[in-house]
């Protein structure tokens, strides 16, 4: 029973390995603030907490606001090299009878009555090439929430998407910082203009598990030498 455990450990740990981390680490949603009333209302029209301008668009600037973040990412990326190398080298050496440079010892193994030669060649050659090619691309919509505001007017939104069919969940994340000045009418913004962006989906059901490799096939593909 006790092995049965170990094993049955051990399987839940790889399980958990195949894993990938996630990419978004800051929260999704934030609540607005409760806002303070004034203790004195001088009945006029005009409410500081709730005023806005006659002729201003209406867009997030406040925790708990809501804006559209239009997906508009294309990625494409391409690397080639080429390498190469050529070496020779080459010793050519002769003398006829003794050969004063080597000792009797060497010499020996030389021919006295004719000419001894030593010849001596070698080459050494390389050549590499390599290439990349990377494409992403990834459009869509979602709807976020501003989460907190920096002391430069900067707005950090976080939002979640989740849609289920058939068993098969689809969630998408999103967070990131924007310039509320970059926000176009309709209170939506292109992630294009998203500093620290993460954008993130992932998908859980028999789909996901089809295009997932098991396991057991990945602790063997982690221990094998070759």
């Amino acid at each position: 029973m006790a092995r049965f455990a170990v094993a049955a450990m051990i399987a839940v740990l790889l399980a958990a390995c195949t894993t990938p981390p996630s990419v978004v680490t800051q929260p999704t949603t934030a609540r607005p603030a409760q806002p303070v009333v004034a203790s004195i209302n001088n009945g006029s029209i005009f409410q500081p907490n709730s005023s806005r301008l006659l002729f201003e668009e209406r867009v997030a600037r406040n925790i708990g606001d809501l804006l559209n973040i239009t997906i508009e990412e294309n990625l494409s990326a391409v690397n080639t090299s080429n390498s190469s190398s050529n070496k020779a080298g080459s010793l050519d050496y002769s003398t006829a009878g003794n050969i004063p440079l080597l000792p009797w010892s060497i010499e020996q193994y030389f021919s006295r009555e004719a000419s001894a030669a030593v010849k001596l060649a070698g080459t050494n050659k390389f050549e590499g090439k390599g290439a990349t090619n990377s494409t992403n691309t990834f459009k869509g919509t979602i709807a976020v929430t501003v989460v907190d505001l920096l002391a430069n007017g900067n707005l950090i939104v976080g939002g979640e998407k989740q849609v289920a069919v058939n068993n098969q969940i689809n969630t998408l994340r999103f967070t990131g910082v924007i310039n509320p000045l970059d926000i176009k009418a309709g209170n939506t913004i292109s992630s294009n203009k998203v500093a620290d962006a993460r954008i993130e989906q992932l998908g859980v059901g028999s789909m996901a598990d089809a295009n997932t490799i098991g396991w057991l096939q990945r602790f063997f593909l982690s221990v094998m030498p070759f």
